[in-house]
């Protein structure tokens, strides 16, 4: 669902040359503006579904000060992909459509003491080894064996069962949000399909966008925070992770659906967009997958886990050194497909909301009590993925995300066009020759897929990072530039 071109426009009111407001007279039933975070250009180039998308998400049951737009905002499934909305807990609603279907899909990023010039002539052996080590593509299974018990202690546990199990290190879950695991977790909400579909996936990338990449920090902007954050110099070697809960978080969120779709008369909620199906998020069904949610939460933090024990070790086996040696250390690791209850500041009060992110990321500033140890006083970091083409970006989040987006900040670079234009535009296999002359290591399990991923199929991450940093939601730190690639 792309590029919708005729839409109507709406009459933005400008806030800020990057703040636009969609007034609640765009479209009948909106009970809050829309608001969206962009410079002009990137307004003017936006897929034009996202307004009626976000003016719908405006129209829910107990939406709290604006529906919110990133700039890297493009279509999706209900909510816009890069679509913030916060609710009333006792009168407002909770929305697979405003989280996704790869629930808590999400970004981790890892620091090395290596160098560019250490890496470079090991790479393809490394992103070799990586390709035969962590599968990826559509279908692949993992190394780690469960049960069902086993895979319900993960969905309750997150990734603190696979540091209990050795795949990783205690000092990790301190470098994960919500410390790897979310409390309201409870397998007795999720079916028995669901199960199936997860219990094979723990370490597995997918595809579509996600990918294991070796970069490099090409550009530091902050040295002290980006020190403190283990990052001290712009040939060091970093390892980025993105991907989530498979088909596991997905089957949740079909399962849902379909349930919210038969129930929403019964609660007298009426949606604009059936996509938008939801349930009073303190019914029994709201809650009941709030719980399943947070197992699909937790799947994904152990699968993210899992993957990095596989990291660690191809590295080890490559430059023939232990991890600890390598000081493989984790940055941070965030979610961008999630909703959570925290406390934010509405119409001057603090009040616990319900926050729907979809394609977008906790920024919390300073002083957060949801932050702890070294975090607690700098902020949050933030990990914005480019295309496989460009890099990607480590943020940190500030006061002005808490104070205009309910702490909130972009995920990524945002598509420009449909997968399906990208490979009519693009040839994956002279995209991956040609990423190689560029020296750019590419591998991946279908060309088709590549060529979906291809870095003129996105924004450019460059101007969607300066918008977030010129509108005060994220500062940026340090700007990483692809060497080898991981694709499904």
């Amino acid at each position: 669902m792309m590029a919708n071109r005729d839409a109507p426009i709406p009459e933005f009111q400008k806030q800020s040359d990057f703040v636009w407001d969609i007034p609640t007279a765009y479209k009948k039933g909106m009970l809050v503006p829309g608001r969206m975070f962009a410079s002009k250009q990137l307004l003017q180039d936006m897929d034009r579904t996202v307004y009626d998308q976000l003016a719908n998400v405006a129209s829910l049951r107990g939406i709290q000060q604006h529906a919110l737009c990133m700039p890297d905002a493009h279509s999706g499934y209900g909510f816009p992909i890069g679509g913030v909305a916060a609710f009333d807990p006792e009168e407002g609603i909770i929305s697979p459509g405003g989280i996704g279907f790869d629930i808590n899909c999400g970004m981790r990023l890892v620091t090395t003491n290596l160098t560019y010039k250490e890496v470079k002539p090991r790479l393809k052996q490394l992103v070799d080894l990586l390709f035969q080590r962590v599968p990826a593509g559509v279908g692949c299974k993992g190394f780690v064996k469960l049960d069902k018990k086993l895979f319900q202690q993960i969905m309750t546990q997150g990734a603190g069962w696979c540091v209990d199990n050795g795949f990783g290190w205690h000092e990790d879950l301190a470098a994960i949000e919500d410390n790897g695991c979310i409390k309201q977790a409870d397998p007795a909400f999720v079916s028995d399909k669901a199960m199936t579909r997860g219990m094979d996936q723990l370490g597995t990338l997918g595809s579509g966008n996600h990918y294991l990449e070796i970069q490099y920090a090409g550009e530091i902007f902050d040295q002290a925070v980006a020190k403190k954050l283990g990052i001290i110099s712009e040939d060091q070697i970093c390892v980025m992770v993105h991907c989530g809960s498979r088909g596991f978080g997905h089957q949740i969120g079909t399962d849902y659906l379909k349930i919210f779709l038969d129930k929403m008369a019964s609660y007298k909620l009426n949606v604009l967009d059936p996509e938008l199906a939801c349930a009073p998020f303190q019914s029994k069904e709201g809650q009941q997958y709030y719980s399943a949610m947070a197992c699909a939460a937790n799947m994904a933090f152990a699968n993210r886990q899992v993957i990095l024990h596989r990291i660690r070790e191809c590295f080890s086996e490559t430059f023939g050194k232990s991890p600890e040696k390598l000081e493989m250390n984790m940055v941070y690791d965030v979610a961008h497909n999630i909703a959570k209850l925290e406390k934010h500041t509405v119409d001057g009060k603090m009040k616990e909301v319900v926050v729907h992110r979809k394609g977008a990321t906790r920024a919390f500033g300073p002083g957060r009590k949801e932050l702890t140890g070294k975090f607690n006083k700098m902020g949050q970091p933030v990990i914005i993925g480019g295309s496989m083409e460009t890099g990607s970006y480590l943020l940190l989040g500030t006061e002005g995300a808490l104070e205009q987006t309910f702490g909130s900040t972009a995920h990524g670079s945002g598509r420009t066009m449909s997968r399906t234009q990208a490979k009519r535009d693009f040839n994956g296999e002279q995209l991956q020759k040609d990423m190689e002359k560029r020296g750019i290591y590419v591998r991946t399990t279908s060309y088709s897929g590549l060529a979906e991923e291809a870095g003129k199929a996105y924004k450019p991450i460059s101007v969607v990072v300066d918008t977030l940093e010129r509108a005060g939601i994220s500062k940026k730190i340090v700007g990483l530039k692809p060497l080898g690639n991981i694709k499904g």
